[in-house]
C-alpha cells in the first residue's frame, strides 16, 4: 500500500490544550486519586483562586475549599464525571469507569499495539504498511489533543507515533521529499520536553537527527545526535545513538568526531547485546561510508578488502544500504564486475522493499561508470514511482 500522497498538516493546538498533566509532578498527584490534591494542583498550574475554579466546575468557593481540605467528599459518579471533563482528565483518574473511559483505554492499547507492529513492519522491509497504519493513529490522537486532553500517556503515545510515522516515511519517500519525514519527527520533539524523561528525549532526538541527516541537513543532524548522546546515560542508550552520530559525522566530514565515535562503537560491541542497527554488520557499513565521505577512499578500500562484511543477520533495508556502499568501494578499487553484481542485487532488493531513495543512491553511485546498471536502476525507480502513485 502506498503512503498518502499528501499528509495534511495537523491543526495548531487549541489554547486550552495544556501540557500540565504530562509532568512528573502531575503524575505523582494523580496517582493519589485524591480529589482535593488534584484540585489544588490544577489551581496552582493555572494561577487560579478557589472562586475561579468554582466557576469552572459549577460550585461556590466554600465547596472548593471544603473539597481541597478533605472536609467534604464528592463520591457520586455524575459530579466526578463532570469534574474530570472540566479538568480535561480521563474519568478513571477520579475512580469512574464508563463507556467513554473504556474507549480512552482501548484507544491507548490499540495505539501501543499499532506503534509496535508498525516498527516490526518497517524493520521487516514493509515501511509503506507502517505508514498506512500510523497516519490514522496520529490523526486520531491529535484530535484528542485538540479536545484539551494532554495526559502524559496520550502525549507519550503521540510522540512515539509521530516518530514512527516520520521514520517510515523516511524509508519510502524519494530524496526530494525526505524533509517531510524530518518534519514529522520534529513534531515528536515538540512533545518530548513536556514528558520530562531524558531517556525518551534522547530517543526522539536521535530519530529526528537521523531523518535530518537523510534529508541532507547534516550540521543540524550532528547537533541533535550529540544532544541525544549526552542524554543517553546507559550503555543501551549510547549504542542506540552512537552509530547514527557516526554516520552523520562522516557525512558532515567531521573526521575527528567520526573516528572517535566509531572507536567507541567498536568498544561497546563487546559489552552490549547487538540489535538490528548496532551490530558488526552495520558498523562495517558505517565505517566504509564514513571513510568515503571524509575523503579516505584508500582506507575504505583496504577495510573492504581486509575486513569483509561480518556474517551478522541484518535487517532487510540494511542489506540494501550496505550493498550500495560496498558497490561504491568496489568501483573505486576498479572492480567493475564486483560492483555491478553488488549494485544489481541492491536494485532488486530496493525495488522489492519499495525504497526509492536507495535507488537514487545507486544512480549517483553508478553514474557513467556502469551505464547498464545505471539504466537498470533508472527503470526500477520509474516503476516504483508508478506503483506508489497508483
Amino acid at each position: 500500500m502506498a503512503p498518502p500522497s499528501r499528509l495534511p498538516q495537523p491543526p495548531p493546538l487549541a489554547p486550552h490544550a495544556q501540557w500540565h498533566w504530562a509532568t512528573r509532578q502531575a503524575q505523582t498527584v494523580l496517582a493519589t486519586g485524591n480529589l482535593g490534591a488534584i484540585l489544588r494542583f490544577y489551581r496552582s498550574v493555572h494561577a487560579m483562586n478557589q472562586t475561579a475554579l468554582g466557576d469552572l466546575l459549577g460550585y461556590d468557593k466554600t465547596t472548593i475549599s471544603a473539597l481541597e481540605l478533605g472536609k467534604r467528599r464528592m463520591d457520586d459518579v455524575p459530579s466526578r464525571r463532570r469534574i474530570a471533563s472540566a479538568l480535561r482528565l480521563p474519568a478513571h483518574v477520579l475512580g469512574i469507569t464508563d463507556p467513554a473511559d473504556a474507549d480512552h483505554r482501548a484507544m491507548l492499547q490499540f495505539g501501543e499495539s499499532t506503534v509496535r507492529l508498525a516498527e516490526i513492519a518497517r524493520q521487516s522491509g514493509h515501511a509503506s504498511e507502517a505508514v498506512a497504519e500510523l497516519w490514522p493513529l496520529v490523526a486520531r490522537i491529535e484530535a484528542r489533543l485538540q479536545g484539551g486532553h494532554a495526559e502524559r500517556e496520550v502525549l507519550h503515545l503521540l510522540a512515539r507515533a509521530r516518530v514512527g510515522l516520520g521514520v517510515a516515511l523516511g524509508n519510502v519517500l524519494p530524496e526530494e521529499r525526505l524533509p517531510t519525514a524530518a518534519r514529522w519527527t520534529a513534531r515528536a520533539l515538540d512533545i518530548a520536553p513536556h514528558v520530562d524523561d531524558p531517556g525518551f528525549t534522547s530517543y526522539v532526538l536521535r530519530m529526528h537527527g537521523n531523518e535530518l541527516r537523510k534529508a541532507g541537513l547534516r550540521g543540524a543532524a550532528v547537533e541533535r545526535l550529540r544532544r541525544a548522546a549526552a542524554l543517553a546515560r546507559t550503555p543501551d542508550g549510547r549504542v542506540a545513538v552512537l552509530p547514527l552520530l557516526a554516520r552523520a559525522a562522516g557525512e558532515a566530514r567531521q573526521d575527528a568526531l567520526f573516528d572517535a565515535v566509531t572507536r567507541e562503537c567498536g568498544r561497546l560491541l563487546d559489552e552490549v547485546e547487538h540489535t538490528s542497527l548496532f551490530n558488526t554488520y552495520a558498523l562495517h557499513e558505517i565505517r566504509l561510508r564514513g571513510l568515503l565521505a571524509t575523503g579516505r577512499a584508500k582506507a575504505a578500500i583496504r577495510l573492504a578488502e581486509t575486513s569483509p562484511p561480518p556474517a551478522t543477520v541484518a535487517a532487510p533495508q540494511w542489506r540494501v544500504i550496505s550493498a550500495i556502499t560496498t558497490g561504491r568501494v568496489r568501483l573505486l578499487a576498479d572492480d567493475r564486475t564486483g560492483a555491478a553484481d553488488t549494485l544489481t542485487f541492491a536494485i532488486d532488493e530496493a525495488l522489492r522493499q519499495r525504497l526509492p531513495h536507495q535507488l537514487q543512491r545507486i544512480l549517483r553511485t553508478t553514474g557513467d561508470a556502469l551505464p547498464s546498471v545505471h539504466d537498470l536502476a533508472e527503470q526500477a525507480l520509474v516503476r516504483l514511482r508508478t506503483e506508489m502513485a497508483a
